[in-house]
């Protein structure tokens, strides 16, 4: 495909709720190529044979197996997937470092934390804003497992608003190196790492610069205690003390002061990463809860034949199916967006960080999605395996705990709503996205007279398109609207912003998985895809209820009088189905293919 084309139908990021995406145009798990699937295979062998195998070390907190584990792991090559060439690593694509990350992490959170915080945000920051000296001298280390990198950027006072952290870069006289002083907290790898990519302020710039600090005890450097968590045992969390830690003045990252921007610009990769570092969670959760229903006998029948049960394991497959499609649809867009900025003649480095920048709004969405479809999947995951799946003798309490952090990590999820609807508006503005004309035309949508003729609705999923379609018009009514009364104080309007977000989340979600399977269908028949439509379609009703909730919460909060009772009439017309699916006869088919697969079996 050409340059030319690639541009013409990637949509840029945001753009799905006001252009039509076809099916041809998304990637899907079932477009993987050879090499992918390969690496796929080698990464659940690892996974299967040094971590799943001995779920219980991690648990045990076994710091050290975790950092054993890690150093076979580099052996393997698997963390060095998304690090060029040029300095020892495989160079790939960003559908294969999803890929890695997705498969290797699903097994227990303390290694998938771990192997996050390294290839990640220990890695990263430095083959994307590092000198080709740095690059040269760290990224090969960092690669192969040698060494292992760690990130200090929260501190006990900057969490969330993470450039408020007090920690000091002072020049010393003779300008060859900068004293760094201050406290570092929750530090994932702080036990074993090498490195550590440290964030300070220099003098008082309003923002924070970024600096390559080696682990060295002898300069300045003291650790906590490694910290008692809810969840993730294994994963080393330590506090970093650094009193007057001298860092050679080559050792600062990028220019000063551009501290922040590295910080978000890697929380936006480390979002979808981390959407990625779910899904395998739920494939093994549900799996292992399959196994559990079909052998558990009650009442004379397996529990696997009970309705109760049916309906659990029949969401839980849905979510991660549905997961998986907008996760690697993001993923595909952002390395397609990757390869047109090298074809104009971008850097790699460059190139990647406006690449996956474009697409920060998906990020914040999949980032969110995915950690709460984690969550309620291993909470059913225990209520399917009942009193059993709250003994520590199973992996599904331990599964649980794990995930919780997933809420927590690359920023709240509350302020990764905020923040999609925040870039959302911050792109149509700067003319990125074109809100205000389809905004405008859904306003006078609501004034005209419905159309009272029945569609044709006979094609695979021409209901659910076209339902998709009247779903964005929600969005676009209740922020339009919300934009229109509020202008730049929408941001004060947090309660406002988050139900607007989970609009916005369902519409992609619920997209993506029709979009998915219409493509497989057309590839291999209705029949072959049988459950996926179903799962599809269960998705999308359950999206419908749910902006249905948060569209009236939204337009009774800030509308009022006939604006309100119009954005009302709206909301119902927009939501409506012609055609109710029969929700337990979806429920049911989706559970039965499970039952007799013994597990999930769609990626």
């Amino acid at each position: 495909m050409s340059t030319d084309t690639k541009q013409k139908d990637i949509l840029r990021g945001g753009q799905f709720l006001v252009k039509e995406t076809k099916c041809e145009d998304v990637f899907t798990l079932e477009d993987l190529n050879e090499e992918q699937r390969m690496m796929r295979e080698s990464t659940k062998e690892f996974v299967d044979r040094e971590l799943w195998a001995h779920w219980e070390r991690f648990e045990n907190k076994d710091y050290g197996y975790t950092e054993e584990t890690m150093r076979k792991a580099g052996e393997l090559g698997l963390l060095s997937v998304a690090v060029p060439e040029s300095y020892g690593g495989m160079g790939m694509g960003f559908v294969s470092t999803m890929l890695v990350c997705d498969y290797i992490s699903g097994a227990t959170g303390s290694f998938s934390t771990a192997f996050g915080a390294h290839t990640g945000i220990g890695t990263m920051p430095i083959t994307l804003y590092g000198t080709e000296e740095q690059k040269q001298k760290y990224v090969p280390k960092l690669a192969s497992g040698e060494w292992f990198g760690a990130y200090c950027l929260t501190e006990p006072g900057a969490g969330s608003d993470a450039n408020s952290g007090k920690t000091k870069a002072v020049l010393s006289e003779d300008g060859k190196y900068y004293s760094i002083s201050g406290q570092k907290m929750w530090i994932s790898n702080a036990g074993f790492c090498s490195l550590f990519i440290v964030f300070a302020r220099i003098g008082d710039d309003k923002n924070i610069t970024g600096f390559i600090v080696e682990n060295d005890s002898s300069n300045g450097i003291s650790l906590g205690d490694e910290e008692k968590k809810l969840g993730i045992h294994a994963s080393s969390t330590r506090q970093v003390f650094f009193n007057e830690t001298k860092v050679p003045v080559e050792n600062m990252l990028s220019e000063r002061g551009n501290g922040f921007k590295i910080a978000m610009n890697a929380l936006n990769v480390g979002r979808i990463k981390l959407a990625a570092a779910c899904l395998d969670a739920q494939r093994r959760v549900i799996n292992e809860a399959t196994k559990y229903a079909n052998e558990r006998i009650q009442f004379k029948t397996p529990i696997m034949n009970f309705g109760a049960i049916k309906a659990k394991i029949a969401d839980m497959a849905t979510n991660v199916y549905v997961d998986e499609s907008a996760s690697y649809r993001a993923a595909k867009n952002i390395e397609d967006r990757i390869a047109i900025r090298e074809a104009e003649g971008n850097t790699h480095q460059e190139a990647e960080l406006k690449g996956v920048e474009e697409y920060a709004i998906e990020c914040s969405i999949l980032k969110v999605a995915v950690s709460e479809h984690v969550q309620q999947t291993t909470d059913e995951g225990i209520q399917i395996f009942g009193g059993m799946g709250f003994s520590a003798d199973t992996p599904m309490e331990s599964a649980w705990r794990d995930a919780r952090i997933a809420r927590i990590y690359e920023g709240t999820n509350e302020i990764n709503r905020m923040l999609a609807v925040g870039m959302l508006v911050k792109k149509a503005m700067k003319g990125h996205v074109d809100l205000l004309g389809p905004a405008t035309a859904v306003g006078e949508e609501l004034m005209g007279i419905p159309s009272f003729d029945t569609p044709d609705f006979s094609e695979l999923f021409a209901e659910e398109k076209n339902l998709v379609k009247r779903l964005k018009k929600v969005f676009l009514m209740v922020a339009g609207s919300a934009v229109q009364k509020f202008g730049p104080k929408l941001e004060e309007h947090q309660q406002l912003l988050m139900s607007a977000s989970d609009i916005l989340i369902q519409v992609y979600l619920a997209e993506s998985a029709i979009l998915r399977t219409e493509k497989n269908v057309k590839r291999s028949g209705e029949e072959a895809q049988a459950t996926q439509i179903a799962m599809s379609k269960l998705y999308l009703y359950r999206a419908v209820d749910i902006i249905l909730q948060k569209g009236k919460e939204a337009i009774v909060s800030f509308a009022e009088g006939d604006e309100q009772r119009m954005m009302l009439m709206g909301l119902k017309r927009f939501t409506k189905y012609t055609n109710q699916p029969n929700v337990v006869a979806l429920r049911t088919q989706i559970a039965d293919k499970i039952a007799a697969d013994n597990g999930y079996t769609f990626d």
